[in-house]
C-alpha cells in the first residue's frame, strides 16, 4: 500500500498521547492525522478526517472509549480501533470484542507491542485489497490469534521471531533471580541485544508468565522492569 494509513490518537493525557504520535511516526505506513484529548474533540475528528484506525483510550473525564466506540458502531461507522487501555478487566475486553476493535493493548504502551499490532494491521488491509473472493484458508490466515497458534500436531507454535531456546533462557534467568530486570539486564544475561530481549519479555508478558511494571523518565523513553508473577 502506497497511500499511508490514516491514523487518529484519542488519549486525554497529553504526554501519553505525545509518546504514541512519536512512536507511530517510528512505523512505516502510517500517518497521524489528529490527536483528540477528549471525547467530543475525537467526534469533531472523526467526522472531519473519517480516519482508518483509532488508538482509544478507555477513560475520559466525561466518559469512555467504550462508550465512544459504541457511537461509532450505532451511526455506521467502519473506522477499526486499537483499544491502547489500562483497564485489566475480562468485561472491559468482552465488550470491546463485541463492538469490533482490532487489538487490545495494556498501558503502559510499549513501542514493539504497538509496532506489532501496526504492522498486522497494514498487512491485511493489503491482503483484503487484493481478495476478489475468500477460500477458507484466506479467512483463518486473517483471523487467527496474533500470538500463539496450533500447529496440525496439536503442539504450540511459537510466533514469529521467538525461538524456545532464547525463551528458555530467559525463563532460566528469572528462575535464578527474583529481582525485577529491565531488557538491557536480561540482554546482557543471555548473550543478545536488548531489542532482542525485549521481544522476548514482551512475549512472555502476553502469556501471563512475567508481569511488567513501567517508570516514565524522559518524555517517549519508559523503563519497562521484568519479574515474575
Amino acid at each position: 500500500m502506497t497511500t499511508p494509513i490514516s491514523l487518529v490518537i484519542i488519549e486525554d493525557d497529553q504526554q501519553i498521547a505525545e509518546i504514541q504520535r512519536r512512536f507511530v511516526e517510528r512505523i512505516d505506513g502510517f500517518h497521524v492525522v489528529g490527536i483528540a484529548h477528549s471525547l467530543n474533540d475525537a467526534r469533531d475528528l472523526i467526522e472531519v478526517f473519517q480516519p482508518q484506525l483509532l488508538l482509544l483510550d478507555n477513560q475520559f473525564p466525561t466518559g469512555t472509549g467504550l462508550d465512544l466506540l459504541r457511537e461509532l458502531r450505532a451511526d455506521g461507522c467502519n473506522t477499526d480501533v486499537i483499544l491502547v487501555t489500562a483497564a485489566k478487566e475480562v468485561e472491559t475486553l468482552r465488550t470491546a470484542m463485541r463492538y469490533g476493535i482490532f487489538d487490545y493493548i495494556l498501558k503502559p504502551l510499549v513501542f514493539e507491542r504497538l509496532q506489532a499490532s501496526l504492522d498486522k494491521f497494514r498487512g491485511q488491509l493489503s491482503k483484503l485489497s487484493d481478495m476478489e473472493s475468500l477460500v477458507q484458508s484466506d479467512v483463518d490466515g486473517l483471523l487467527q490469534s496474533a500470538t500463539i497458534q496450533q500447529n496440525t500436531s496439536g503442539a504450540p507454535r511459537l510466533p514469529k521471531g521467538i525461538d524456545s531456546i532464547t525463551l528458555d533462557k530467559i525463563r532460566a534467568v528469572f528462575k535464578s533471580s527474583h529481582n525485577a530486570l529491565n531488557a538491557e539486564e536480561v540482554g546482557q544475561l543471555i548473550g543478545a541485544s536488548r531489542t532482542t530481549a525485549r521481544r522476548y519479555l514482551e512475549f512472555l508478558v502476553s502469556t501471563d508468565e512475567l508481569n511488567a511494571e513501567v517508570s516514565y523518565g524522559t518524555v517517549g523513553r519508559p523503563e519497562r522492569r521484568y519479574h515474575p508473577l
